[in-house]
């Protein structure tokens, strides 16, 4: 399903992916992320994680899974970034985002996130958006405060040893749950 590009001189699609979508979506994915291409952009892990951020048998089943899309974003036809969107009941799961690492300080995440926040109020009717965030990424959840998210301080443990998530480069590594009102007709900033 497409939905409507913001309106802005540099045009946006936002459009489900699909299994043929899934070799990029791992590569894009990968390189936000991991390894020394992630660190051509500001939300790299490879400092506290090596390995895989995400494998294509995982994005193969957020693609498949009920309640959920993945949402890819394309520019002049070129992938650019993608997230997950999870319906859970009055709340919806921001997840799997990915911004291109050589596209990332230019405003393109502030986009993205606000349009996921409109199409899960608007499409899913839900109230509020939930995360979850490496709790030492400091200052990607400094970028998620100032989109108005708020740190709930509920705490999840990092799958140590399970690979698929990544290698562990310290031991104090859990997320937080972070948690955003979305009041009817409220734009992302």
């Amino acid at each position: 399903m497409e939905t409507a590009p913001p309106r802005d001189p540099v045009q946006l699609s936002y459009v489900d992916a699909t299994p043929s979508d899934v070799p990029a979506l791992v590569e894009l994915i990968e390189s936000a992320y991991r390894g020394d291409s992630s660190r051509t952009g500001w939300t790299t892990e490879a400092d506290i994680l090596d390995g895989q951020r995400t494998d294509a048998e995982g994005v193969r089943q957020v693609i498949a899974a009920s309640g959920s899309r993945l949402l890819t974003v394309r520019r002049g036809g070129e992938l650019v970034a993608c997230c997950q969107l999870e319906h859970r009941g009055d709340a919806a799961y921001f997840g799997m985002f990915a911004v291109r690492p050589g596209l990332q300080g230019g405003g393109l995440g502030r986009r993205v996130i606000a349009e996921a926040e409109r199409v899960v109020r608007d499409d899913w009717g839900v109230t509020e958006m939930h995360m979850t965030v490496i709790s030492v990424r400091e200052e990607l959840i400094a970028w998620y405060e100032r989109r108005g998210y708020r740190r709930t301080g509920r705490m999840t443990p990092f799958p140590y040893g399970d690979e698929r998530f990544g290698l562990p480069r310290r031991d104090d590594l859990q997320f937080e749950l972070l948690v955003k009102r979305l009041d009817a007709g409220t734009p992302g900033r």
